[in-house]
This record gives C-alpha cells, structure tokens and sequence, in this order.
C-alpha cells in the first residue's frame, strides 16, 4: 500500500473515532424489531451511554428552543474552568446588580453576598437560579456577552452544530435554539469528562444560607421516585414546553470486570411536554423500556487485546489493539446470538505508533446487519526500530 493511501486510511480511522463518539446522527433510528413506546413529546432521544448507541429517537433535529437545558452549556464551561484551574470551587462571586434582577427561576442571592462558586453551581442545578448562572457567567466570562461567545465556541467544538446561544439562562430569545441531538452531545460530554462534578445533579435539595428555604427542592421529580437516576436537568417557558434530560445507572449481569455486575447508563431527552409531571412520566417511560426491551452485551473488557496486528519498522512486531473502556453494545431482547463482529486495520501498519492511536475498527452487525463501527486503539506504544530494522522492512515492504 502507498504512502498516501496510509495517510488516508489513518485519517479515515481518526475521523472514525470522533463520528463514534460524538456524532449526533450515529444509529438515530430505534430498532425495528423494538418499536419504542408512544411518548407524548415534540421530540424526544433515548441514548445507552454505555454503549453509545441511541435507542430510539422523534425529530432529534428539530430545532427547539432549549429553555433550561441551556444551563448544560454554562455548567461545562464552569466545570472546564474549574478542572484548567483558572477558579476554585471556593472561590467567591460578588453578585451584580443583572444577577439580582434575573427574572425567572433564582436561587435569591443579592449585591451584598459574595457566594462561593460551588455554592453558585449548586444554586445554577438545583435551583435553576438564573441569578446564580449570571453570577457564574460574570466571574468566568467577566461580561454576560464574552460568556455567550463562549458558549458559542464550545457548541462548535464539541460538534453541536445545529446550536447557537444568546443568553447563558435559557430565558426565551430569538436566535436561541438547539436540537435533541445536540443536547445528547452536550450531556454526554458532561458526563464523560467532568464525573467529578456530576453528583451535583443528584442533589435533590439546596439552599443558600439566607435565601428561602422553601426554594430548596431540585424540579427533577424522578431523583425522588427513581433510586437509580443521579441527574439531569428541567426546563421550561412557554414557548420550549416541559423538558427533561434523565439520565441513570443500573447495574446489569455480566457488565463488569470478568463478568461481574456492572453499570450500565441511559440518558433520555424529552422535549415539549404539557406539565412537570408529564415530562417526569414520558422520561420514565422511556428509560424503563430502554432497560427492558434491550439486552447489554459486553464484547470484550477495558484493555482488553482484540488483535494483535503485524507492525513494521518498529521495535516490536505487533502491536495490541483494543479500547480503554469496555467494548458494549445494545441489541433487541434475546438477539445476542446474532451478533456478528470483524476487525478492519489499515494496513500495512508502520511505526511509530502512539498509544491510543487510532489503528483499526470493530465492525459489529446484529443479523447481518450494521449496529455499531466503534475504533480500535494501540494500547501501548511502539517506538521506531533503528536504521536497519527500518532498512530491513521497507525491503520487505517493498518484496510484498
């Protein structure tokens, strides 16, 4: 194989790698065989996270206004800021004059507190307190319209293409809308790379010392009715409807480490419903068919070596390729037999290779048909070999 046609399929595989796990239209369509139930929502996104597929979907790219959910994008920005070191969960806000005045839902702080950060978050989540996100959005952004562009810029970096924010409350705007499939990004990145901020969203009351302590109680009615769900967000005004984003764990046979119980999350989106109580019930009803009708089945363990493919020019002759985190997918209630899995490399692979680089894929069909193309992975690196083993292979190379 040329040179070019490496650098292609390389390339390929990259392109692969970032389509698996954060493309919004991968698998959006519900199983045929698992038609999903009647959900009483304008639109609505059933995603395993475990497996990174989506079970069922209804206009994911409708756009909508996002109402709450925009608090989603404030609370990564906070949380990114805060793992960059540039603020300290203790660190203190001064709240302004805009916070104060924040029509909507607040967390009723005032210009004479200064309220540390995680207090600010906890007020932003629980609460919904606009004042809290405009407190936030003034101390990391140092204006409302900086933060808004930066909003903007990590929509596009995280692949929300259909997205665009005017205010980091969710309050209603013209311009400010995003889509089912983009609020599944947004979420999954929450949870992926902050899990050491995503206890919060289980909080089910908080209030700050000196506010109403009847505005304590998180509008999430299923962390109250579902021991499993450890967040996510509400939202509501006229225009968005009630909306949900649930998410939870449960822990599934066989899912963990040498086929011990391990923890399998759903995330569900649920938009445009008629009351608290409805978007509550259409979540629930979403999530519990998601863990009935489908079966998970581990392929193979974290770290676990799928192949050992030759490498040439390298100081070893193979190399192992698997995934860091266990290789999952969800299939239909007793289809499992009929998985099917084959492993596409770009050969002929050349060192040096770095760890984690993308080298191959796992093509997986349920009854000979696709269900999943997750990428493969070096597990360890392989260093160049010197002047004359790279001589030696590339007259191999070019024998073959």
């Amino acid at each position: 194989m040329s040179y070019i046609n490496r650098i292609f399929l390389n390339g390929y595989y990259s392109i692969v790698l970032l389509f698996a796990l954060f493309s919004p239209l991968a698998n959006a369509q519900s199983s045929p065989l698992t038609p999903a139930p009647e959900i009483a929502a304008n639109s609505y996104l059933l995603v395993d996270v475990t497996a990174n597929q989506v079970l069922a979907s209804k206009s994911a790219d409708m756009p909508i206004e996002p109402a709450s959910l925009t608090k989603l994008m404030t609370a990564y920005i906070v949380f990114d800021s805060i793992k960059n070191k540039k603020i300290t969960l203790n660190q203190t806000f001064a709240v302004s004059e805009k916070a104060w005045r924040m029509p909507g839902s607040r967390m009723f702080i005032d210009p004479k507190m200064k309220v540390p950060v995680e207090d600010l978050i906890k007020g932003m989540i629980v609460q919904s307190g606009n004042d809290a996100v405009m407190a936030l959005a003034e101390g990391v952004g140092g204006s409302k319209e900086n933060f808004v562009m930066m909003m903007n810029n990590q929509a596009q970096v995280l692949g929300m293409k259909s997205t665009t924010y005017k205010n980091p409350e969710g309050l209603t705007e013209a311009g400010h809308t995003t889509t089912a499939n983009d609020l599944r990004i947004l979420a999954q990145r929450i949870i992926e790379d902050f899990p050491q901020f995503v206890h919060y969203y289980a909080i089910k009351k908080y209030h700050y010392p000196g506010t109403p302590v009847t505005n304590d109680t998180n509008r999430n009615l299923l962390l109250f009715r579902d021991p499993s769900i450890d967040g996510l967000k509400t939202g509501h005004t006229d225009a968005a409807g009630y909306c949900l984003i649930a998410t939870g764990k449960r822990n599934i046979p066989g899912l963990g480490p040498r086929g011990t119980a391990g923890p399998r999350r759903l995330l569900s989106i649920v938009l445009g419903t008629t009351s608290e109580n409805a978007r509550a019930n259409e979540s629930q009803k979403l999530l519990n068919w998601g863990y009935s009708a489908f079966d998970s089945v581990k392929l193979y363990d974290a770290n676990q070596v799928v192949s050992t493919p030759r490498v040439w020019k390298g100081v070893e002759s193979s190399v192992e390729m698997g995934q860091t985190k266990p290789i999952v997918v969800a299939v239909p209630n007793g289809m499992a037999s009929k998985i099917k899995t084959s492993i596409v490399r770009s050969d002929p692979i050349i060192a040096p290779i770095s760890q984690n680089q993308v080298i191959g894929s796992l093509k997986v069909t349920l009854a000979d048909q696709p269900l999943n193309d997750l990428p493969l992975i070096a597990l360890k690196p392989i260093p160049q070999s010197n002047i004359f083993g790279r001589a030696w292979d590339s007259m191999r190379l070019f024998i073959q």
